[in-house]
């Protein structure tokens, strides 16, 4: 599907493009597209590069994680839990352990690097499957929660708006929690619906329910805060919890006389295998995005959605990160693309600069994990996976929508 899109988006710039030359008279119409394909093919690069540096230090300090036995622990304190909600997976399966590493990844951020541990934690349950070509209840629910995985260090998206001269990259870490908690719970639900999974078992009560308690007070707190002071609260809780972070890992890893510069070192060099391998994907994406937007293709869309909300009286500058939601689902890649294509148009610090990174980091790519993950074991029916996937999607960008408007509104 990524590759008929991908093709769509020149076919349809090519076609506006002559449009606007023959039915506009605008003769500087091809110049400014190829302009924006010189332009957004050096953007990808010099973001990529960019990225290198972190990626290669998340990496190093993921490793150490490892190292110090911390992941380890988080496996085994959710392993009651995951035996619950996944009833056909055993106690003390491989399969729970590549899960907690999969979903921690995702929660550190580490959104490429959780790829091959996602795959690795389909293969473990599809030992599982007695139909090997059918989803099994497990893998579905896996699935969801990986695509909808609450996102606490979003640092890729914090990179790109440092790059690009945010004030305080950090500031949308608060919103990005909010929404990707909300992806997460309706995903978890929608799912556990359709499964006829007991959620009203003591532990997973508990565990949803001392959640949202924590989200409530949360929120609650945050909605004494004046408008300053919440940007500013956002800023130290996010920029000291990912430095504690940090420390936690070092401390713990050093006092087990792990060889933490070493075990860095080791981590680091994968992360920089990573990043690189990102670029073709970056570039491709960013092209493209280039090119229709400069036809004007991407005007026609924006203004026939912006003119629909505009009957109902409502505020239109959240329309203008629709692009990044509508290709979330689709491709990591692409929605990456997107929400660099707003922050370079509206500024990386306007309403929808920091809307689009709040959409970026509120869920995950359900058509890419779904392909992916599925392909890799030889599922071909996916039974009630893309649905829930996609509640989970709605859920998110619906989520970000509303918590933008009452930081930034």
């Amino acid at each position: 599907m990524l590759h008929r899109i991908w093709l769509g988006f020149f076919v349809i710039a090519f076609a506006s493009g002559l449009f606007q030359w023959l039915g506009n008279g605008d003769y500087q119409v091809f110049q400014r597209m190829v302009t924006a394909l010189f332009e957004m093919a050096g953007l990808s690069v010099e973001l990529a590069i960019g990225l290198i540096g972190l990626m290669a230090f998340w990496l190093g300090i993921v490793s150490v994680g490892e190292a110090s036995g911390l992941i380890n622990k988080l496996a085994s304190l959710l392993s009651p839990l995951f035996t619950r909600l996944m009833p056909e997976v055993p106690r003390g399966h491989p399969a729970i352990s590549s899960m907690t590493l999969n979903l921690s990844a995702n929660i550190l951020g580490l959104d490429n690097a959780a790829t091959p541990l996602g795959i690795k934690a389909m293969k473990d349950l599809q030992t599982l499957n007695t139909t090997p070509d059918v989803a099994s209840n497990a893998q579905i629910l896996f699935l969801v929660l990986n695509t909808s995985s609450v996102t606490l260090f979003p640092v890729t998206i914090l990179l790109y708006r440092a790059q690009m001269g945010a004030a305080d990259p950090a500031s949308i870490f608060i919103p990005i929690l909010i929404a990707t908690s909300c992806s997460t719970v309706v995903g978890l639900l929608v799912t556990a619906w359709v499964q006829r999974i007991k959620l009203w078992d003591t532990l997973i009560m508990a565990c949803l329910l001392g959640g949202f308690v924590l989200m409530l007070a949360f929120v609650g707190w945050l909605s004494t805060l004046t408008a300053t002071e919440l940007q500013r609260q956002s800023s130290l809780i996010s920029n000291l919890s990912i430095i504690g972070l940090i420390l936690l890992f070092l401390s713990v890893a050093h006092k087990k006389k792990v060889n933490v510069y070493e075990t860095f070192i080791e981590g680091a060099k994968q992360g920089f295998e990573t990043a690189i391998n990102i670029i073709p994907y970056l570039l491709a994406m960013l092209v493209a995005i280039g090119v229709f937007r400069a036809s004007g293709a991407l005007d026609v869309v924006m203004d026939g959605l912006r003119a629909g909300v505009s009957f109902f009286g409502w505020d239109t500058r959240w329309v203008d990160t629709m692009p990044t939601a509508f290709m979330k689902p689709l491709s990591g890649s692409g929605a990456r693309a997107m929400m660099i294509d707003t922050m370079s148009t509206f500024g990386v610090d306007s309403f929808q600069g920091r809307l689009a990174a709040t959409m970026q980091g509120s869920t995950e790519t359900t058509f890419y994990v779904l392909a992916v993950y599925f392909g890799a074991v030889g599922i071909r029916h996916t039974r009630h996976a893309l649905l829930c996937g996609l509640s989970a999607d709605f859920a998110g960008i619906s989520a970000a929508i509303a918590v933008a408007y009452w930081f930034y509104g």
